[in-house]
C-alpha cells in the first residue's frame, strides 16, 4: 500500500519503519526534525497525505488530531482511510470520524497498548473502533505493526476500550505498590509475597508481567531504576481521559478519580515526572499513613 504517517516520534517512528520494511510505500511527516530508515519525508501533514491508500497518525491529543485531520482529510482521494493509532478523547475521535464520513472517506480509531517496546517489536495490540469496511482495509497494516487487533465497534469504541483498559491498569498499579509497601512494614519478604500472589487471587498483570519492586518477577523498569516503558505523565494523561469520558458518560468511578489524583500528585508535585508509572513504589515506601 502507499502509506502516510503522521507523528515519527518515540512510538511512531518504528511502527512506520515496520511498515516500510514490509515492502509498504510509507511518506511520513513530524513537526521534529526526524529520520526513519525505509520511509521518505513530506514537508507537510497535507503532503505526507496526499494520494495515499491509509493514513495513519500518532499523535498526543484530540486537539492535535482534529487541527491534522482539518489539514488531511481535503488531501486525501475517495475510499482512502485515516488510522489515528493516538490516545485521546472519545468525542474527538467520534468527530474526527464523522468529518471523514462527509467527506467520503473511512476512519479507524486504533489506539495500542504495548509500549515503544512493542511497536519496535511489532509486537502492538490495537483496540479499533469505525466500520468494518475501514477496519478491513487497516487490517493488513496491523498484523505487521502487531500481534493483536479487536475491533471493539463504532467509531470511538476503539479509544473507549484503551481508556477503561488504562484506567484498570492505573487503579491495579496503585494497588500492587501499596501492597508492596505494606509488606515491607510487615517484615514479609517481598519474593515470598510474589510467590503467593502471583499464584493466588490477587494475581494481576501489574503483579506477575511488570512488578514494580525490583528483582522480582520478569525484567521490568523497576530493574533499571524505573527508566519509563510506560511513564508516570502518560497513565496520567490516560486516567484524566478516563475521568473526562466518564463524566460525559455520568459514569460513577471513585477509584478511576482516586487513581488521577495520585498520579496526578506523584507528576505534578512529587518526582514522578520522567519515571516509569510503577515508580509508585518507591513513593509509598517513604511514606506512612499520615
Amino acid at each position: 500500500m502507499n502509506i502516510g504517517f503522521i507523528g515519527l516520534g518515540n512510538m511512531g517512528a518504528p511502527m512506520a519503519a515496520n511498515l516500510a520494511k514490509a515492502g509498504h510505500s510509507v511518506t511520513g511527516f513530524d513537526m521534529a526534525d526526524v529520520a526513519v530508515e525505509g520511509v521518505s519525508l513530506a514537508t507537510s501533514a497535507a503532503e505526507a497525505a496526499t494520494g495515499q491508500d491509509v493514513v495513519i497518525t500518532m499523535l498526543p491529543n484530540g486537539a492535535i488530531l482534529r487541527a491534522v485531520a482539518a489539514d488531511v482529510l481535503p488531501a486525501m482521494g475517495k475510499g482512502a482511510v485515516l488510522v489515528d493509532c493516538s490516545t485521546v478523547d472519545v468525542d474527538s475521535a467520534r468527530a474526527v470520524a464523522a468529518e471523514a464520513e462527509a467527506a467520503g472517506l473511512m476512519f479507524v480509531d486504533a489506539p495500542v497498548s504495548g509500549g515503544v517496546g512493542g511497536a519496535t517489536a511489532g509486537t502492538l495490540t490495537f483496540m479499533a473502533g469505525g466500520t468494518e469496511a475501514g477496519f478491513a482495509k487497516a487490517a493488513p497494516l496491523f498484523d505487521i505493526m502487531g500481534q493483536k487487533a479487536v475491533h471493539c465497534g463504532d467509531a470511538g469504541a476503539g479509544q473507549a476500550a484503551k481508556i477503561c483498559n488504562n484506567m484498570i491498569l492505573g487503579v491495579t498499579m496503585i494497588a500492587t505498590c501499596e501492597a508492596f509497601a505494606l509488606a515491607d512494614k510487615l517484615g514479609l519478604d517481598r519474593e515470598r509475597m510474589f510467590d503467593v500472589v502471583s499464584t493466588s487471587s490477587g494475581y494481576s498483570w501489574t503483579m506477575n508481567a511488570y512488578c514494580p519492586a525490583p528483582g522480582v518477577g520478569p525484567q521490568s523498569p523497576a530493574d533499571n531504576g524505573y527508566k519509563p516503558g510506560f511513564a508516570a505523565e502518560l497513565m496520567l494523561k490516560d486516567l484524566r481521559l478516563s475521568q473526562q469520558a466518564a463524566e460525559s458518560a455520568d459514569a460513577d468511578t471513585p477509584l478511576g478519580q482516586a487513581a488521577m489524583a495520585l498520579y496526578e500528585q506523584f507528576v505534578e508535585h512529587e518526582n514522578g515526572l520522567g519515571m516509569d508509572f510503577s515508580a509508585m513504589l518507591p513513593r509509598f515506601e517513604g511514606r506512612g499513613r499520615g
